[in-house]
């Protein structure tokens, strides 16, 4: 394991680099390809974000999700929305103990990492306890305040072909994901090795590869790299670009989008830079960098309109004719 304590900034990137490199090849023994997935499902955990997993059913959301979480040594827990979950189901709610008091019986929501599987398959008042805990990172029963643990990330899975009794997320919800995050089928190749994999009677024992206190010092290192003006500048432009009717905005962007990204998209776009900087060994982000995450913050915050989907342009057309 990664020690926590540094003599310099540049010695603890260095750190952070090598443990993502370590983690990558951990969860690589357990989960087959999704490359792409584990690394930016790792850059929001150390910018401290959480992420939307949008994909068909048996990609192995769940598996990577409850990998991660044994390659951290965390607390994991898993939620499966269902449409009659209550937030209680959430965040625990109050039981009449042995000493004839109420006492706060706590939820599954009290762990570092928590994948809601199928979020949209719950009621909006059930999503919205899931979320408010996601943004405040404490749960109130009763007017008691009960702080969460940390670090605290949400994973939460969408299936995207079954729309039928679905509970679509607003808009303002999906903001509180700094990505979202599309799995693809694996390749060939990759199927042949998945099945020959989990066919057979052998099972890896997974290493543990960072603690809870580590990743907090990591989280609060991201927010300590250095970034250029021009490049955060980038990032901001990128996000004012989306807004149809606003003087930056595209010619594409007044025609086929009818919302865009919100000042948090900017934020996420920075944080999220550093960080993709970071696990690659460089001390500053760069455009790259910014480029390299744009559209995991940004496709789930712009809003296509009619003519976008009646000519199939797709939100990463439009963020790639942003660059």
């Amino acid at each position: 394991m990664a020690k926590t304590t540094y003599k310099s900034d540049v010695e603890a990137v260095d750190a952070l680099a090598a443990a993502y490199k370590e983690l990558k090849a951990e969860i690589g023994n357990v989960i087959v390809g999704q490359d792409e997935v584990v690394k930016t499902v790792i850059i929001s955990l150390f910018a401290n974000g959480h992420s939307l997993l949008v994909g068909v059913p048996g990609l192995a959301k769940t598996l990577l999700v409850s990998t991660i979480a044994q390659v951290l040594d965390l607390d994991f827990k898993r939620i499966q929305f269902t449409p009659d979950l209550m937030p209680t189901d959430i965040t625990g709610s109050e039981i009449l103990g042995e000493s004839r008091k109420f006492e706060f019986n706590r939820g599954p929501i009290f762990s570092n990492i928590l994948l809601a599987d199928e979020i949209n398959r719950t009621p909006p008042k059930t999503q919205a306890a899931l979320l408010e805990a996601m943004q405040e990172r404490s749960v109130t029963v009763s007017g008691v305040r009960h702080i969460l643990p940390s670090p605290f990330f949400v994973l939460a899975t969408q299936n995207p072909i079954e729309q039928e009794g679905t509970y679509p997320l607003p808009e303002a919800q999906l903001d509180r994901f700094m990505f979202n995050i599309p799995l693809d089928y694996p390749s060939y190749e990759e199927e042949v090795a998945v099945v020959k994999g989990t066919t057979s009677g052998s099972k890896y024992k997974l290493k543990n590869i960072l603690s809870g206190d580590q990743i907090l010092a990591f989280q609060a290192l991201i927010r300590k790299i250095p970034i250029a003006d021009n490049v955060l500048e980038y990032a901001v432009s990128l996000a004012t670009k989306t807004r149809p009717g606003t003087e930056r905005a595209t010619d594409k962007v007044n025609q086929y989008i009818s919302w865009g990204a919100g000042p948090r998209a900017s934020q996420y776009l920075v944080l999220g830079a550093k960080c993709h900087a970071a696990i690659n060994g460089k001390y500053s982000p760069d455009i790259e960098d910014v480029q390299a995450i744009a559209k995991y913050v940004l496709r789930h915050r712009i809003v296509r309109n009619y003519k976008a989907e009646a000519e199939g342009i797709t939100e990463e057309n439009i963020i790639q004719s942003l660059f």
